[in-house]
């Protein structure tokens, strides 16, 4: 069953500057290194192009690489087999990603009950909330503090469309940031 949590759709208008990247498992297990190289590859890359329209290069390398890698892991953690693309853009200071993978409907269901929770509360107010459970628990794990972050510390506007996916027992996954670049 489609579903749908926060924003998900571009902005961005046919201007704007494209990269799209697809990682695929082959020989090579896909890993964390891919999310780190691939996150500074973009970070890099749309900072570039911030720093000729005015912009601070390290800020939006910073900024651009933080939330590439924190949604790319993500996708990495969950995703059920096959391989994961990024497509992201910048027009002006507004940069935008949307990463597609397949995760099983079990992940989808968990994920889905964090989202209810994440999309509708203060994200300050929950941040700080999951803090102090994880303080208090060091096992817990799948509390979004890496999402409540971009939301709370970076402004990143987030969304995720859950969809079908040809395999039984699975979904698509679409995640959308959209970020001002200072």
């Amino acid at each position: 069953m489609e579903a749908t949590f926060g924003q998900v759709e571009f902005t961005n208008g046919a201007g704007a500057l494209k990269n799209r990247i697809r990682l695929a498992d082959g020989p090579l297990d896909l890993t964390w290194q891919h999310c780190g190289v691939t996150s500074e590859f973009l970070g890099d890359f749309f900072a570039l192009q911030r720093v000729e329209k005015g912009g601070d290069y390290n800020e939006a390398r910073h900024s651009i690489g933080y939330l590439t890698n924190e949604l790319l892991e993500n996708a990495l953690k969950f995703r059920h087999g096959n391989g994961i693309t990024l497509e992201a853009s910048l027009d002006g200071a507004s940069f935008e990603i949307r990463i597609s993978n397949v995760i099983t409907q079990e992940t989808a269901g968990k994920f889905q009950a964090l989202l209810a929770e994440l999309t509708t509360r203060d994200p300050g107010e929950l941040l700080i909330e999951r803090i102090e459970e994880n303080a208090e628990n060091m096992n817990s794990s799948g509390s979004g503090l890496g999402l409540l972050t971009l939301m709370s510390d970076y402004g990143a506007r987030l969304g995720w469309r859950f969809q079908p996916a040809t395999e039984p027992d699975t979904m698509r996954l679409e995640t959308y940031a959209a970020l001002e670049i200072v």
